[in-house]
């Protein structure tokens, strides 16, 4: 287990607001030498405590705009149909999030397809007919306001 001082959590917090923050910016604002700040990024990497960096897009730059999110209720949870979900979930690119949930729903999906019609094409031919799938309950975003825990720009 690796033990995260005040340093290790100021970069973590700085580079989750952005990921594109050199070794020498960081230094700057944490208060250490830039190689000692290579060397815990190294070190936060390893640990898996950073799991990657990326580009945030608007879902509209890649023709993504519409947002779904469907709880899902399997018929049971027995080993072949929760790795058969699983597998499905690995496959399906417009499923981009997915969380295993305590209460009425077994999981909840966070998608990003085109339009309603891919929503609902995803819904009908890949949800519903799945054979793990019992129950789906749909949800449109309508606005994004928090995403990744930063605020969105207005719409």
């Amino acid at each position: 287990m690796y033990n995260i001082d005040d340093f290790d959590l100021k970069i973590l917090t700085l580079l989750q607001g952005n990921g594109r923050l050199t070794n020498q910016e960081l230094s700057e604002l944490v208060g250490l030498s830039a190689s000692q700040c290579s060397r815990r990024r190294i070190s936060l990497e390893q640990a898996q405590l950073i799991l990657g960096y990326h580009a945030r897009l608007a879902p509209e730059a890649v023709g993504l705009g519409m947002i779904g999110l469907i709880e899902v209720r399997l018929i049971n949870h027995t080993p072949p149909y929760v790795a058969s979900f699983h597998t499905m979930l690995g496959e399906v690119d417009a499923i981009i999030d997915a969380y295993k949930t305590t209460g009425d729903a077994d999981y909840l999906l966070k998608v990003a397809v085109a339009d309603l019609a891919g929503l609902s094409d995803l819904i009908s031919k890949i949800l519903s007919s799945h054979e793990s799938v019992a129950h789906i309950k749909t949800s449109v975003v309508l606005n994004r306001l928090k995403e990744n825990g930063l605020l969105t720009p207005p719409q």
